[in-house]
């Protein structure tokens, strides 16, 4: 039963590792638990809640560490964000983070968070839901809205709802017509931690006014802590794929990967920009149970995989680093959603949530060696 907040107390964990790295304030690879190989035992006091610090509007941001088996994730609160993912013998964080609340709030705000109302990108900012032409908010001439703008719950700092020493859950309050996305939205996000090494991550959204739902959390990952993901092997449980335009938007067709340079039905070795990915991949063509959807193996031999509910999965090869300070492929998002550019598109699947509907999307991931 998860414990009530009051009591829990974490320290920030010491953080040793390269000094370049560490003056930029990124956890690739410095370690979360300084003194921990895996044995939770005499580390306990590492696992609860910490100061992360402020944001620039004032708001405080809190760290929860969650352990269980040999994992052990960091969660902070803006934006719900997965700041460190660790797995016992490995003195590197599995995905990229950093210890700099400043960066979470710039360069680094779509990495590890949870992005919605709506994930990627809609053409022309704007969508018609139940009748009414709502128009998102977006920049001046910008012709698409990525990742619902300013409006975007990577922005925000979620609320500490409760916690246990393997489970996390943050909640919170999305009001009608921010952004331009009607309904008052509350969103739960809870994280869980199973031995040996697994992460699930459970969503909840209700409504009061039909509205578009599509939620992604955007962890990059490079499971061998190298600069780039170079080495790292794919595979993707998908036989087809959108094609996109000059922004990155679908074309609309639904392409088959077979003969195409994105057919990674059997595990491929990866180098930079071969090919490049900013892609969606059509694992179905609505939401299913629980499925293992990819896996990811670096040259160590240490593997991620990849299950969801949802009909797709982005993925995202980092090519712009956009002034993070990182270089250009360090990681790899792996973004379980449903189609991007859904509204106007009747060949995919849908993203309207009506009131009395839930949005229950689930995500997981496991690790292990090979």
């Amino acid at each position: 039963m998860p414990h009530s907040l009051a009591g829990w107390r974490g320290r920030s964990p010491i953080v040793p590792g390269n000094e370049r790295r560490q003056k930029q304030g990124l956890t690739t690879p410095p370690a979360l638990g300084h003194d921990w190989h895996g044995d939770l035992g005499g580390t306990m006091r590492d696992i609860g809640i910490s100061r992360f610090g402020v944001t620039a509007r004032g708001h405080a941001v809190q760290r929860i560490v969650l352990g269980a088996g040999d994992l052990r994730v960091a969660v902070i609160t803006l934006g719900a964000a997965l700041q460190d993912v660790r797995l016992g013998g490995i003195d590197r964080s599995l995905t990229i983070g950093s210890e700099d609340l400043a960066l979470y709030e710039g360069a680094l705000r779509h990495h590890g968070t949870l992005i919605g109302p709506v994930v990627n990108r809609i053409t022309g900012a704007a969508a018609q839901i139940d009748g009414t032409l709502h128009r998102f908010a977006t920049g001046p001439g910008e012709p698409v809205i990525l990742h619902s703008g300013a409006a975007g719950t990577h922005r925000k700092v979620w609320t500490l709802a409760e916690m246990s020493e393997n489970a996390v859950t943050l909640t919170l309050e999305m009001p009608d017509g921010e952004g331009g996305f009607p309904g008052n939205r509350h969103v739960s996000a809870r994280y869980t931690l199973t031995a040996p090494a697994t992460l699930t991550l459970d969503l909840s959204v209700r409504t009061d006014r039909t509205t578009v739902i599509n939620f992604a959390n955007h962890s990059y990952w490079n499971l061998d802590g190298g600069e780039t993901f170079a080495g790292h092997r794919l595979a993707i449980a998908a036989d087809r794929y959108l094609p996109a335009t000059p922004l990155f938007t679908p074309t609309g067709e639904i392409a088959p990967v077979d003969g195409s340079a994105y057919d990674f039905r059997m595990p491929r070795l990866l180098e930079p920009g071969d090919p490049p990915l900013d892609t969606n991949f059509c694992l179905s063509d609505a939401r299913r149970g629980l499925t293992d959807v990819l896996s990811l193996t670096g040259r160590s031999g240490l593997r991620l995989t990849m299950a969801t509910t949802e009909p797709g999965l982005q993925v995202y090869d980092f090519r712009n680093p956009l002034g993070s300070g990182l270089p250009a492929w360090h990681g790899l998002a792996l973004e379980a959603q449903l189609w991007p550019d859904a509204p106007g598109r009747p060949g995919f699947p849908p993203i309207d949530l009506a009131p009395g509907q839930i949005y229950a999307p689930v995500t997981q991931w496991r690790f292990d060696r090979m």
